[in-house]
């Protein structure tokens, strides 16, 4: 019987695609979980993002399950913000946006 060796950056990163934890330290609770420093983790994140074995680490929510009304923002290069606030109002389900003075500024 052959044993299989798991890659552990492959393993680093299925762990925590589904319930990556929401708070003020994400990276932290990774690392405690895998006997690594915030710092490693971080590093092979790169590595992994740079090997285009990660697209994104963020927060993905499921189609009808955010509710009736939603609040969401993007930061957008203010010179491309007239250009953008326009792409973002030809969805049917965006009914207004408008930029506000933060780096996250164009809120829909």
């Amino acid at each position: 019987m052959n044993a299989v060796v798991r890659n552990p950056a492959i393993a680093l990163a299925n762990e925590w695609q589904r319930d990556f934890p929401l708070r003020p330290q994400p990276f932290l609770k990774i690392a405690a979980s895998a006997g690594m420093t915030t710092a490693e983790v971080l590093e092979f994140m790169q590595s992994l993002s740079d090997q285009g074995v990660l697209a994104r680490i963020g927060a993905t929510v499921r189609p009808n399950t955010a509710g009736a009304s939603t609040l969401a923002a993007m930061a957008v290069p203010r010179q491309c913000l007239d250009e953008v606030a326009e792409l973002v109002s030809e969805y049917q389900a965006v009914n207004h946006n408008y930029e506000r003075e933060h780096d996250i500024n164009l809120w829909f």
